[in-house]
């Protein structure tokens, strides 16, 4: 597994009433989040990054506001007349 390494100011966590390992887990929470709001991971790729299982990290995504599911009306229409 590759790592990456992100800097930032050592009073983030002190702002945020976090400890440093508390704002990394909840940085990394956030990335997960949001490549999957992009649709560039599955829920499944999200979930493996921050150690968790799927289920887990669907039902954490309305903290963040985001759907679980994101399908537009031509989507949704065009998977109702395929089913």
């Amino acid at each position: 597994m590759k790592k990456i390494t992100i800097e930032y100011d050592q009073n983030i966590p002190d702002v945020l009433q976090e400890s440093s390992s508390e704002f990394e887990k909840e940085a990394k929470m956030a990335m997960a989040v949001k490549l999957f709001e992009l649709k560039r991971i599955s829920s499944g790729t999200a979930a493996s990054l921050v150690n968790m299982d799927r289920v887990s990290f669907l039902l954490k995504l309305h903290e963040y506001n985001v759907n679980m599911i994101d399908i537009d009306e031509e989507e949704l229409e065009s998977d109702i007349k395929n089913a």
